[in-house]
This record gives C-alpha cells, sequence and structure tokens, in this order.
C-alpha cells in the first residue's frame, strides 16, 4: 500500500475545526505584516464562498426531494415543533434586543446616505415577496440561490415522484450522494478560505472605523452572546431535559465559525448539512429543515434590526411605551423571517422598523448606512448566530423525539470532521 505523505497524513489526522483555527491565525497574522499579500489572499476565500454557494442549491433541491421520495409512511418529520422553536427563537431574540437597548441606550452618528437602495414599503411588500419567491420558476429559483423557491419545487416534485419506479428513486438518492461527495470535498478547503477571508477583511477595511460605534456594537454582539450562550440553551435544555451545552457548544464551533467568516447562510448551509449528519439526525427532517432555517430562522436579524431601529428612536430623544416595544419585537420576527426574500437582507428592514416610531425613510436610511459601516462584525455575528442555530434547533427537536440520538453524548469527536 502507498505511504502517505506525511503533510497529507497530518492534514487527514487533524479535526476540520483545528485547521480552520490556524486558517484565521495566518490569515491576521498575514494582514498585519504583509497587506498587499493579504489582499491577493482574498481570492482564496472569494473562490471557497463562491464554491458553496455554487453548490448549496442544487444540494438543498436534490436532498429534499431524495428525502421526500424516500419517506416512509407514518414516519415522523419533526417539522412542526422546529418550526416552532424558529419563531420563539427569532421572537426571544427581538425581546432581548429591546431589553438590552433599554439597558444600554446607544446614539449614532448619523451619516449621508449613499446606498442606492430602497426598502420595503411594509410588511405586506415583504411577505409578498416571499409568496412571489415560492412560485418563481425552478430554473431561476436555482440561479438565483432563492431557498424558498428551490424547496418549493424540490416538495413538490419530492411529493410527485413518490411512486416513481425504484430505478428513478435510486438514481435520485445516487445523485444525492454525489452532491454531498463534492460538498465534503468543498467543506475540506475552508481553512485556506478562511485564511483568505480574514486576510483580506483585515487589510481591506481595519476596525478603525468601528471604534466611533463601540456601544452600539457590545449590544448588538452582546445580545447575539447573550442569545446565543444563555436563550437557546434554555430552550434546548427544555426540549431534550438534558445538558444542553454540548450541543450548542459543537453547533457554534462547527458551524458558527465557518458562518462568521463567510457572512452567509446560504454558503453555510452546505456546512449545516455535513453537522447534521455527523450528529446522526434523520436526513428527511434536516434536508428541509436547513435550508428552511436559512431562510426563516433569523434571530441575529431581529436583533440587529430592533437595536439599530432603538438606537434612532433614542438619538431623536423620543420615548418608547412597553406596548409600542413589544409591537417592535413582533415585527422585527416577522421581518426578520421575511429577511432573505428583500435584496441587502436584515439592514434593508430598519426602516420598517422605524416607521412605527414615525421616523421618516431619510433618516432611516442614514441609520441603514450605520448598519453597512459596522457591517464587517454586526453581519458577521448575525450570520453566525442564525446559521448555527438552524442545527441547534433541528437537533434538538430530533433529540427530543428520539432518545438515542443523546447517545453517545454529542458533540462527536471533532477529529471525525
Amino acid at each position: 500500500m502507498t505511504q502517505q505523505h506525511p503533510l497529507l497524513r497530518l492534514v487527514n489526522s487533524t479535526s476540520l475545526v483545528s485547521q480552520i483555527l490556524v486558517g484565521l491565525v495566518f490569515g491576521i497574522l498575514l494582514a498585519m505584516f504583509a497587506p498587499e499579500w493579504a489582499k491577493t489572499a482574498g481570492l482564496l476565500g472569494s473562490l471557497f464562498v463562491g464554491a458553496l454557494k455554487a453548490v448549496a442549491p442544487l444540494l438543498v433541491f436534490v436532498l429534499v426531494m431524495a428525502a421526500i421520495i424516500g419517506h416512509k409512511q407514518g414516519q415522523k418529520s419533526n417539522m412542526r415543533p422546529i418550526l416552532l422553536l424558529y419563531l420563539f427563537g427569532t421572537f426571544s431574540a427581538a425581546v432581548v434586543a429591546v431589553i438590552a437597548s433599554f439597558l444600554f441606550p446607544s446614539d449614532l452618528h448619523l451619516v449621508a446616505n449613499t446606498a442606492e437602495i430602497t426598502p420595503p414599503g411594509g410588511i405586506t411588500e415583504v411577505l409578498q415577496t416571499l409568496l412571489f419567491n415560492v412560485v418563481t420558476n425552478p430554473v431561476k429559483a436555482l440561479m438565483d440561490a432563492n431557498y424558498i423557491g428551490i424547496l418549493a419545487w424540490a416538495i413538490g416534485l419530492g411529493i410527485a415522484m413518490r411512486h416513481a419506479n425504484e430505478s428513478t428513486k435510486t438514481l435520485i438518492t445516487d445523485l444525492s450522494h454525489g452532491v454531498s461527495a463534492i460538498v465534503k470535498a468543498v467543506i475540506r478547503c475552508a481553512p485556506l478560505g478562511i485564511l483568505g477571508l480574514v486576510a483580506s477583511t483585515l487589510a481591506e477595511t481595519g476596525f478603525d472605523a468601528l471604534f466611533g460605534y463601540a456601544q452600539l456594537l457590545v449590544v448588538l454582539i452582546g445580545s447575539m452572546l447573550l442569545i446565543a450562550f444563555v436563550v437557546n440553551p434554555l430552550i434546548v435544555f427544555w426540549k431534550i431535559k438534558r445538558n444542553p451545552y454540548p450541543l450548542v457548544l459543537t453547533c457554534l464551533k462547527e458551524s458558527g465559525v465557518t458562518a462568521f467568516f463567510t457572512r452567509s447562510s446560504a454558503a453555510n448551509i452546505p456546512v449545516n448539512m455535513a453537522l447534521c449528519e455527523k450528529l446522526r439526525l434523520p436526513e428527511d427532517t434536516y434536508a428541509v429543515s436547513i435550508p428552511l432555517g436559512a431562510t426563516i430562522n433569523m434571530a441575529g436579524a431581529a436583533i440587529t434590526i430592533t437595536v439599530l431601529s432603538m438606537a434612532a428612536v433614542h438619538t431623536l430623544g423620543m420615548e418608547v411605551d412597553l406596548a409600542t416595544a413589544v409591537l417592535l419585537s413582533v415585527v422585527a420576527t416577522i421581518s426578520a423571517c421575511g429577511a432573505s426574500g428583500v435584496a441587502g437582507g436584515s439592514l434593508l428592514l430598519i426602516p420598517l422598523a422605524c416607521s412605527l416610531f414615525g421616523i421618516g425613510n431619510d433618516i432611516a436610511m442614514q441609520v441603514v448606512a450605520v448598519g453597512f459601516i459596522i457591517g464587517v462584525l454586526q453581519d458577521s455575528a448575525e450570520t453566525a448566530l442564525n446559521s448555527s442555530t438552524d442545527v441547534l434547533f433541528t437537533a434538538a427537536a430530533c433529540m427530543a423525539e428520539d432518545e438515542s440520538l443523546l447517545e453517545p453524548a454529542a458533540p462527536l469527536p471533532s477529529s471525525e470532521a
């Protein structure tokens, strides 16, 4: 048998998370001591994110269809409790953000609006966009990475082909295995991708622009950390009646880290599906819940919408009563669920929330501009929370129904990554 090269043997024997941390350190060092090289290294990050984004729509389409075709009559899918967890988690995040904004009010240095973007006119428009995404052309849905449309067509075709002959079912199953193999190969390149992303980001932007908004960032990221390490574990404990932190830390480590640097929930879908497979979750559940979570499970987005809107209110010296604060939490929850259907994501939904307080669009768009300034950290932390929670709530719902998934205790050994 051919002996492996020592470098290849070292790579195979080291966990993927450890390799990503090494890539992170090298990226920081490269940005500090060789900024020109760091900008060039950004190509590695762009290629990695591009590869994940390219394979994710096809992976979701094929896996969902294969899962539904192979679903046995009477077998539980756990989708209802997962959906309830998604909605409750997002609403909880909005409430925490309101409380944090009351306790630590932030002032904004409003800037000129330079972004040529148009926010949605209201919740009706957000939901309308979401519904039109469901009935979009399937080819266009795959090209635009419209996961609501992809899910709708995959579910429809899966149900329609439940009675197809066995050779057709086998073909679709084999196709899903083939796409999954490509995904695993792409994910193995994560350390180089993270190195490039970190190096280019630090070399090009740095953090100088962030210092002026230090308190706002503390409230934003502090709220997200509170959700990740306190609220989410409490929700998971309620579901599985076990110590939730091994599962919580696994999801943050193996999903949150990559999501933080790719800053794309869509790009992190393959990473999340690979983690669900490691946790031995049923494929017919996570094949649907993970892409759906990337669309509607938006705790981080709810926090961003709420905190920036409340900061605008405080800057303008307006008073907010309890009823309005609760209404803001509801609006932020609904808006966050529709964020992926709007170009620009959560920041473009800030004017909608600001309209609750009678804040004009010109002021609201200046708040959006502030959001873009702090986006280096805000968007990274938001995506990490959103994406890791997709796996966390999927796992919690599945483990509550099947206690055998708790043994051996999650997380599985990371050396198997």
